[in-house]
């Protein structure tokens, strides 16, 4: 870094003093960086912002012909010696307007190892503008060559409050309680099968089920629960959930199903984990089924997310389309509303409110 800098004094670039222009914003895997002007010759650079297992930092500069250089590159550390990472990022720059068009858009898949890494454009554009990154994958470079898994693949995703907080001593154990249903008291029928379990165990996790079992209902009468909105895997995942076994990408692939079984069953926990993982990949793909996700369970923070997503991150430009052809056909009503109140209040005038 100490280098760069005195390549940057060298060619007549200075380094302006720390002001709110150094501050980044995050969500998901989006980050946001305004820049209130930038004269020639003029270098900036953003706060550290952590994404993966590195910690990054963006930088500008413009050149006296106006062309602007962005550099994205992680801290240099220990960590990024040994797994340099090898990013693939589309990289946007928006006029600083209420409509936020961009000029700018790059995709890019590249090996990121120190602050020489340049992205350089030219534009004729001045005043304020915002340099916006999205991050669709991160994989690791080691020092034998390059590693093709991303570091968002199943097995390294965000892992639910139980399989954190459960003893690895007993795992075992009651994992054999519901793979070989030892004592098992309970049967559970599926749309497409059926699964055995443990009265305790469903109690101890859930009210809903607490109260099947407590008071004279049909499911203590029989030992034998219907839940037909489910099939057998997913219903066997909230089981290894409530077991406290479940695998991370066993979580990731059915957290959808799961978020509903813990509104229906009121499995608090589960709900709070489930959320927090669908705001960890929101993507212009999938941003507009999380927000309606959210309003159906009441995930406010899932909501919320989603909402600064498309307006403040401007990413409701990538989805007019979807907007217009399907969002405003199958919404609610009110969620719609919301979305196009916010739209208004910030002077989004986007030619999908017509």
């Amino acid at each position: 870094m100490a280098g760069f800098q005195r390549k940057c004094k060298m060619a007549g670039f200075q380094k302006k003093s720390k002001t709110v222009d150094s501050k980044v914003e995050m969500i998901s895997r989006v980050v946001r960086w305004k820049i209130e002007g930038l004269e020639p010759y003029s270098y900036k650079k953003s706060d550290a912002f952590k994404l993966g297992i590195w910690t990054w930092h963006l930088s500008v500069q413009r050149k006296r012909g106006g062309e602007i250089y962005v550099d994205l590159f992680p801290l240099d550390s220990p960590t990024c010696k040994e797994q340099s990472p090898i990013a693939t990022f589309y990289l946007r720059i928006f006029n600083a307007a209420p409509n936020r068009r961009h000029y700018h858009t790059y995709f890019h898949e590249r090996l990121l190892r120190n602050c020489n890494d340049y992205i350089g454009f030219e534009t004729d554009f001045s005043g304020s503008f915002i340099i916006h990154v999205e991050f669709r994958d991160l994989k690791t470079c080691t020092l034998n060559g390059w590693k093709d898994r991303s570091i968002w693949s199943s097995d390294g995703m965000l892992q639910p409050v139980s399989t954190q907080s459960t003893s690895t001593s007993r795992i075992p154990c009651f994992s054999r309680m519901l793979d070989e249903a030892i004592h098992a008291d309970v049967t559970i029928n599926t749309a497409d099968g059926t699964v055995s379990a443990h009265k305790a165990v469903l109690s101890a996790s859930s009210p809903v089920f607490q109260s099947m079992f407590h008071h004279e209902l049909k499911e203590k009468e029989s030992s034998t629960i219907y839940i037909q909105d489910m099939t057998l895997d997913c219903c066997k995942a909230l089981l290894s959930y409530l077991y406290g076994t479940i695998e991370p990408g066993t979580f990731w692939t059915h957290r959808i199903a799961l978020i509903g079984a813990a509104n229906k069953y009121d499995i608090q926990d589960l709900k709070d984990a489930c959320e927090e993982s669908l705001l960890e990949d929101l993507n212009s793909g999938n941003v507009l089924e999380r927000l309606q996700e959210a309003w159906l369970y009441q995930l406010h923070k899932l909501k919320n997310g989603c909402l600064k997503y498309l307006i403040d991150f401007g990413m409701i430009n990538d989805v007019e389309q979807e907007i217009r052809n399907n969002f405003f056909r199958e919404a609610d009503r009110e969620l719609i509303l919301e979305l196009v109140e916010k739209m208004l209040a910030v002077g989004i005038m986007s030619c999908i409110i017509v």
